[in-house]
């Protein structure tokens, strides 16, 4: 990676920060850093439970606790075990902690008006297009993706919402009863792997790859949750699959798939495969791919 990109990080960092507020302890004029104001602003009126907070904002439970305490002696927050679930702790803010809330919205709408006054219409245009930009780039920085239990709740879930997408995609409706079987032993090791991505803890896509004795591997179940497509996941999990199945000395990487999955068949194509001739009688599938590697 260039040096030159790394310090426009950098500065962008620093000129963020100063702009912002970071590093005042009075975030917006109030009697608290900026951890607090996000606190409570994630905390919203209906309530939340410490475990979602904390996946949220990507924080520590440490950290987390120490916040809660915070607010809690502010008399801002209070803190008790779920009716449901004692397990669960819940966040609550009091009144005080609403009108602290409300404050917080309202100066935050000053402050966010307070950057765009001193520009002509057209740099404020510039600068929010910009912002959602970077905003979008940053979230799919944030994207992890890890290898995954094939048998995992998490893998369950997310091959039951891929499933579910092809029967609302599949112009003749999709049966997963009558598809080509893919066990969770074929895609665990030595078999095949599978990788989950996680988005603030939650799965938002996932991917899996079957290694076969022939050295030919097969792409299975590649998936993105609609919320998470424009983030270039689809690349992502395609590259790591191809590196997955070339590490495990495959010379040929290949796939079927259906003509409604347009988006899915334009990146294949734009990674190099080839139509080929049908390599098995999957009945959803209109067009087989593959790849050298």
């Amino acid at each position: 990676m260039e040096t030159s990109m790394i310090e426009q990080v950098r500065s962008f960092n620093r000129t963020m920060t100063e702009r912002v507020g970071v590093l005042n302890d009075h975030f917006l004029g109030r009697e608290h850093p900026l951890g607090e104001a996000r606190f409570l602003w994630e905390i919203r009126k209906e309530g939340a439970s410490v475990r979602e907070l904390r996946r949220r904002l990507g924080l520590d439970s440490a950290y987390v606790s120490r916040l809660l305490r915070s607010l809690e002696k502010q008399g801002l927050v209070v803190v008790s075990a779920d009716e449901r679930d004692g397990r669960v702790r819940q966040v609550q803010l009091t009144a005080a902690g609403k009108q602290e809330q409300a404050e917080l919205e309202r100066l935050s709408d000053d402050f966010a008006q307070s950057l765009l006054e001193p520009l002509s219409e057209g740099q404020r245009v510039k600068l929010v297009d910009a912002m959602a930009q970077v905003e979008r780039l940053l979230i799919a920085s944030m994207v992890q993706i890890t290898e995954a239990d094939a048998g995992s709740q998490d893998a369950r879930w997310c091959i039951e919402q891929y499933f579910t997408e092809l029967s609302q995609r599949f112009e003749m409706g999709f049966d997963p009863d009558q598809v080509l079987a893919v066990s969770p032993d074929e895609l665990t090791p030595p078999n095949g792997r599978l990788f989950i991505a996680y988005l603030r803890e939650e799965p938002i896509g996932c991917g899996g790859v079957k290694l076969l004795q022939n050295g030919i591997s097969e792409l299975k179940r590649i998936w993105v949750a609609p919320r998470a497509r424009g983030l270039g996941l689809g690349r992502r999990l395609l590259l790591m699959l191809e590196e997955t199945a070339r590490a495990a000395g495959m010379k040929t990487i290949r796939l079927e798939t259906n003509r409604s999955l347009t988006e899915a068949i334009s990146l294949y194509r734009q990674f190099g495969y080839e139509e080929v001739e049908a390599f098995n009688d999957e009945i959803h599938a209109h067009h087989w791919f593959a790849k050298r590697l």
